[in-house]
């Protein structure tokens, strides 16, 4: 079971995220957790909100450049390590993880994380009983 995550093109330029920022306020989108990675030209603002399928289209009809893609999100509990013992077993199956973030959320920890590998991931979560989180 996979999340929905949004990743927004951004320019290093002053009012290029309050940009974004507005448009999902003015729909009345709810951020649940975000990150931005930055390069000298460009940033790349990963998302996860409550709507994510509107917030791709309003996003790409004020002219963002925008994608919509599946992550995994899963829940830990919230212990010093648990992350690290997490990774470690998809280190051990082979897993190769693209990138991650994470955050509390509720008392729990939220590991989000995308792969190439849709397939294999899903059946490690299965294995290792890790819990899958909505958001």
């Amino acid at each position: 079971m996979t999340t929905k995550q949004l990743s927004v093109f951004l320019e290093n330029k002053s009012g290029s995220l309050v940009k974004v920022l507005d448009v999902l306020k003015s729909e009345g989108v709810q951020i649940i957790a975000s990150t931005i990675a930055d390069t000298a030209d460009y940033g790349i603002f990963r998302i996860i909100c409550s709507q994510p399928e509107h917030a791709y289209d309003v996003l790409r009809n004020a002219g963002v450049a925008v994608s919509l893609c599946d992550v995994f999100a899963i829940e830990l509990d919230d212990t010093p390590g648990r992350a690290a013992d997490t990774i470690g077993c998809f280190a051990k199956e082979g897993l190769s993880i693209a990138y991650l973030y994470s955050f509390l959320l509720e008392g729990k920890g939220v590991l989000i994380f995308r792969t190439d590998n849709i397939d294999r991931a899903t059946e490690i979560i299965s294995r290792y009983g890790f819990q899958f989180k909505l958001l």
